[in-house]
């Protein structure tokens, strides 16, 4: 497969959106880790230390910038298979199979993307963009994010706005898991129960841990 196949063939595509998808997952699992330190309930000095050593270092920085990348693309890729999908359908089946035929979330992707996306553009306002607005984009100081979601997430309707994108995010990544990994070759039937056992588990815990965040911080179960 040519380079340019990676974003104009179908294949290519699906490839593309394997792969970002494989180290969103990845990222995720870095993220939840890091922000489940406020569960620490000692005023947020643990989840503070981790959020400093990850915003004040070359390295951490410099894959933030894939990381964006891996969202724009793993975005763009996703509106095109989607488009891609659409007009196959209008030619296809004169009658929906349903869920015979697939899973709803499956069929779903793209709602489920978009308020993920949705998402995606209110956690960058609430955080990312203050936060590095006030290191002036490079290594300066950086603000209080614990702090920050303190006040972010006294907000009803911003609560349950989050704990709505995070409930898209675990039907989202309950097909997009296991696809990602049979997209780039896995196969074996034994490898696949295996996958699909941990990719339901991670549909379920790290979106549930994400969700119980601004709960937690509106309800005041940590300070």
């Amino acid at each position: 497969m040519k380079w340019s196949e990676l974003f104009t063939s179908s294949i290519g595509k699906k490839w593309v959106m394997a792969l970002t998808g494989i180290f969103l997952i990845l990222f995720l699992i870095v993220h939840v880790s890091l922000n489940a330190t406020i569960w620490a309930n000692d005023g947020g000095k643990m989840f503070e230390a981790g959020a400093h050593f990850m915003g004040s270092n070359v390295v951490p920085r410099i894959l933030e910038v894939g990381l964006m990348l891996g969202i724009l693309l793993h975005i763009v890729q996703g509106i095109m298979l989607e488009i891609q999908n659409r007009s196959k359908r209008k030619k296809g089946y004169a009658v929906s199979m349903g869920n015979k035929g697939s899973k709803w979330y499956s069929r779903s992707m793209g709602l489920l993307g978009t308020i993920i996306l949705l998402f995606l553009i209110m956690h960058f306002i609430h955080f990312w963009i203050p936060n590095r607005s006030n290191q002036g984009w490079l290594l300066g100081p950086e603000i209080s994010l614990y702090e920050k979601m303190k006040e972010v997430f006294q907000v009803n309707w911003v609560v349950v706005l989050y704990v709505l994108g995070c409930i898209s995010l675990a039907w989202h990544l309950l097909h997009g898991f296991q696809s990602a990994f049979r997209t780039i070759g896995v196969s074996n039937k034994k490898y696949l129960g295996l996958l699909n056992a941990v990719g339901i588990g991670f549909s379920i815990i790290v979106p549930l841990a994400f969700a119980l965040m601004p709960v937690s911080f509106y309800l005041g179960w940590i300070e």
